[in-house]
């Protein structure tokens, strides 16, 4: 462990004062250990800290120079002087969460230089080595934030469709009743329209919007078109990241989409690309701004085996599956990715039309005397280990009746009280996103089943907070009986929240995995004139 003197200073400090400064030299340290900044950045950033702290002259003692893990302890002490001194008018995550961001913004490369050395790592080293480099460059920069990240709770659940992943999602910040009162009362976005904006770059925040002073994006070109490239600050999965249009553009699934994910595992092999479906219900949660996400990981649908294989006169080097998944999936496979290209382009168009009235599917209502539509795919593609090309379309269907007002293939009323969201493109694949209510309300199920009667009687309240699941408690007790041991318990609630999700994927399924269901799937594929 070296030492590093720093010039004393003359003026007497406080104790927290001499935190901050000590900090502020501490995470210039761990800005340059980190390449975040470079050697000849180390006195300009230091200033910039010391500026935005109040100072004049830097830290006087002894720096003691330790390789972190990550920034944030440092980052908490910074963050708690400038509430004293009022850099935030109140001490909240999101308040805090500015100032995290515009600190370590000071602490970085511009942008253009950040694209500068993206660039030459993949023409030195391949694009494997450029992404690695900017994933870590994003951790660094506490962009990505592993801290909270952290404390998600995972595990994963054998199914009937293979081992699922569940997720309770702990990352993102709860804002306060004032601050949500607070961003009621301001007005519309205007700049930047949404948070996939380029515009992002750099940009303060303010309540209703985060910081994104240490944001950083790579441009590329898909189908001839300017896109970016950046890490999901929530990382759901290694090396997450948002494919994003250079414009404010709304969704829209056409086959320019399809062109543009073969083009980016052309470009990216490593990663796989996926699109949400483009209407509402069966779409993501940003349908105002054209983007795909991606990164490297394996999901479990890419394990899914495929049950009946296809074969099209038209298309002789492509194959296509029916998989064994509880959503309707149709795998498409070749060598050559403009073949790939046209047959799924013909699949999902011939979807858009398609209506099949003895399992519920219909392409299109009336509405005002228009025709609404209904149908379409959620779109995943990746490269196969042979350096083929795959591509997953998910059929989806977002119509609605007086039995299911949410979505006839959407999460059942039954299973709201465990998730009553959209299924997007991430829960498709296989990995639960489960809301961050559920940690404290999963653990309370298992201290009922763990014999608290006390607690299942006052589940029985209509205004407590674990009377949703009531009924879903009393059938684990009928099925486990209420004298677990806590351990045994908090097993059996995960296990089974897992079999609830793969129960949840049967009902955003359009083909319904029995027989009559998988009879309507062939329908659809010979349709085409596909033949097995």
């Amino acid at each position: 462990m070296s030492q590093t003197h720093i010039a004393a200073g003359a003026t007497e400090r406080t104790p927290e004062q001499q935190e901050a400064l000590h900090a502020i030299e501490r995470l210039v340290a761990f800005a340059l250990q980190n390449k975040l900044i470079e050697e000849a950045d180390r006195d300009y950033s230091r200033n910039l800290l010391l500026e935005q702290f109040g100072f004049s002259e830097p830290y006087a003692g002894v720096l003691n120079e330790m390789v972190l893990d990550g920034p944030q302890t440092l980052l908490d002490t910074l963050i708690d002087y400038g509430f004293e001194i009022g850099l935030i008018p109140e001490n909240t995550d999101t308040y805090r969460d500015l100032l995290d961001a515009k600190i370590m913004g000071q602490l970085m490369a511009r942008p253009s230089e950040v694209v500068r050395a993206f660039r030459h790592t993949e023409q030195t080293e391949g694009i494997e080595a450029a992404t690695s480099q900017f994933y870590e460059l994003s951790i660094h920069s506490n962009y990505i934030r592993m801290d909270r990240i952290s404390k998600n709770v995972y595990w994963t659940q054998d199914t009937a469709y293979g081992d699922m992943e569940i997720t309770i999602n702990l990352s993102k910040p709860e804002k306060s009743p004032k601050e949500i009162a607070m961003a009621k009362l301001l007005p519309p976005p205007v700049y930047p329209k949404c948070q996939l904006c380029r515009e992002n770059v750099g940009y303060a925040g303010r309540v209703n919007h985060p910081a994104r002073q240490n944001l950083r994006v790579i441009p590329l070109e898909l189908n001839s078109e300017p896109w970016f490239f950046q890490y999901s600050p929530y990382v759901y999965y290694n090396e997450h990241c948002i494919i994003f249009h250079h414009d404010h553009v709304p969704m829209k699934l056409t086959k320019d989409t399809l062109r543009r994910l073969l083009a980016f595992v052309g470009e990216y092999p490593h990663y796989f690309i996926g699109s949400n479906a483009d209407l509402p219900i069966v779409g993501g949660s940003i349908l105002t701004h054209d983007h795909f996400q991606g990164g490297r990981h394996t999901f479990a649908i890419q394990n899914a085996k495929p049950e009946a294989v296809f074969r099209h006169a038209g298309s002789p080097g492509l194959t296509l599956s029916l998989v064994k998944w509880p959503m309707s999936v149709l795998r498409l496979a070749s060598q050559d990715p403009a073949e790939l290209l046209e047959a799924g382009n013909a699949v999902y168009e011939a979807w858009k039309v398609y209506s099949d009235s003895t399992v519920e599917i219909q392409a299109f209502s009336e509405v005002d005397g228009e025709q609404v539509p209904h149908n379409t795919v959620t779109p995943i593609v990746r490269r196969s280990a042979d350096g083929g090309y795959e591509m997953d379309l998910v059929l989806r269907n977002n119509r609605t009746n007086d039995e299911h007002p949410e979505g006839i293939f959407h999460p059942h009323r039954e299973m709201h009280h465990l998730k009553k969201e959209n299924i997007g493109l991430i829960e498709v694949m296989g990995l639960a996103i489960l809301p961050g209510r559920l940690k404290e309300e999963l653990d309370s199920i298992a201290d009922i089943l763990a014999g608290d009667r006390k607690l299942a009687e006052e589940a029985k309240d209509s205004e407590h907070v674990l009377n949703k699941h009531l009924g879903w408690a009393e059938e684990l007790i009928e099925r486990f009986g209420p004298n677990l041991n806590k351990e045994q318990a908090v097993a059996l609630v995960q296990q089974e929240v897992g079999l609830k999700f793969a129960e949840i994927l049967e009902h955003a399924g359009v083909y319904k995995y029995d027989e009559a269901g998988r009879q309507a799937f062939r329908r659809f594929v010979t349709s085409m004139g596909y033949t097995e």
